[in-house]
């Protein structure tokens, strides 16, 4: 949880005007890119939609 954290202040925070776009980045950077792109160590590189996918 603190990796994600700390990727979502690093690679996706910036200055928002309206908490609606705070609220749409934090969305679509979980949904989008975090589990569908980018990819982790822990699950030998994979994304995390490929990992559990592999799993169930």
């Amino acid at each position: 949880m603190e990796r994600f954290f700390r990727s979502l202040k690093t690679e996706w925070s910036k200055a928002w005007l309206y908490q609606g776009q705070a609220e749409a980045d934090v969305l679509l950077c979980l949904t989008h890119y975090y589990n569908h792109k980018r990819p982790h160590s822990f699950n030998g590189y994979k994304t995390p939609m490929d990992a559990e996918s592999l799993a169930g």
